[in-house]
């Protein structure tokens, strides 16, 4: 009998969101194996304005409905947690709380610390508070971009610095300036990963795939007894029909996060610019460089979140040297160089298959 390659294929469309837009996100999902009793279970579901599949080895023991019914209820306590669609979430009250001190539950109080540790290791190339900015440009919750003339952007830049946000662990507490916003866009789907791993973890499950949105967390072996294998698409523009694989990762215990700028974007009418959604910080503008695409690993998948928006803020030189001093992370990135050619870095202790660079 033919041993097959199970691939699992993540598929982003360049946007790195947590909130309820249906539509956005898809995956496909391809599970072969030869031995048709294998302990290997799959859930999946609807959840942050995308889906999630679950694949494990399933202890004996374990009641397959209950998990799935405990994977259900985290997902609602986050989205209730930090969910700026929810108007009764803990982020939405935050953002109400005119510079009050508010209570944050113990799930917003982890993705908070860890969404101002990478703010301070990226110099603010990564800022939970660039929500005025986001909305200004239409790449909000409600998509409606605003006035974007530089008096605007500069206005909306001054409710925005991750210094600004102060944490009362003791009270569980936070409180941020009037006008400011907080915004887990970038970090709280891989967060909700890891949330899931440590679940699964819990229920003495060692063999697992966690996918939500396109962040994946894979630990241990896949059906066939091989490390899991993670398909990552070419970067395509919105309009172009059809799907590529650029590359396929085989990933021990690790999380792989990506973000690209391809797909959620808008164009100027009059001059022509496209303006992609990843904002940087530092201008309040579009993040404006050659860099098309950027998977980021690492054993957490809620650092290779946010740390993928960061790449895509700095470009690929700087994400290029980051990934080169910083041995727990490694990437794959997609860029063009000056002659608008593709051209394609991974990191050298990659387990990879296939590489596509035309």
């Amino acid at each position: 009998m033919h041993r097959l390659m199970q691939v699992n294929v993540v598929n982003r469309n360049g946007l790195s969101r947590f909130y309820f837009v249906l539509g956005l996100f898809s995956y496909l999902l391809v599970t072969t194996t030869c031995n048709p009793s294998t302990a290997y279970k799959t859930l999946q579901g609807q959840a942050q304005g995308s889906t999630y599949t679950i694949q494990f080895e399933a202890p004996k023991t374990i009641d397959i409905k209950q998990l799935h019914t405990e994977v259900s209820q985290l997902l609602i306590s986050i989205d209730e947690s930090m969910s700026t669609y929810v108007e009764s979430s803990i982020i939405s009250g935050l953002n109400r709380s005119e510079g009050d001190w508010f209570q944050v539950d113990d799930l917003f109080m982890r993705v908070l610390l860890s969404a101002i540790d990478v703010a301070q290791e990226t110099e603010g190339a990564f800022d939970p508070t660039i929500g005025s900015v986001v909305q200004l440009w239409g790449f909000g919750f409600n998509e409606i971009r605003g006035d974007i003339s530089e008096q605007n952007v500069q206005k909306a830049l001054e409710s925005t610095g991750f210094e600004q946000i102060y944490v009362d662990s003791l009270r569980s507490s936070v409180r941020i300036p009037e006008e400011f916003s907080i915004d887990f866009n970038a970090i709280a789907q891989g967060f909700s990963v890891d949330t899931l791993a440590l679940l699964l973890e819990s229920k003495g499950i060692k063999n697992y795939y966690v996918e939500l949105g396109g962040e994946v967390r894979a630990h241990g072996y896949n059906a066939q007894g091989e490390y899991w294998k993670i398909g990552i698409d070419r970067p395509k523009d919105a309009s172009t029909a059809g799907r590529e694989l650029h590359a396929i990762i085989s990933m021990n215990n690790q999380s792989l996060a990506t973000s690209g700028n391809y797909r959620k974007y808008w164009v100027d009418k009059q001059t022509g610019i496209k303006y992609a959604h990843t904002i940087n910080p530092k201008t309040g503008r579009p993040a404006m460089n050659q860099l098309l695409s950027t998977s980021i690993l690492h054993s957490e998948a809620t650092m290779a979140d946010a740390y993928a928006t960061a790449c895509m803020v700095w470009g690929h030189l700087r994400c290029i040297e980051f990934l080169e001093g910083n041995a727990e992370y490694s990437g794959i990135l997609i860029y063009t160089d000056d002659e608008e050619n593709w051209r394609t870095y991974y990191s050298k202790e990659l387990n990879i298959s296939m590489v596509q660079i035309n």
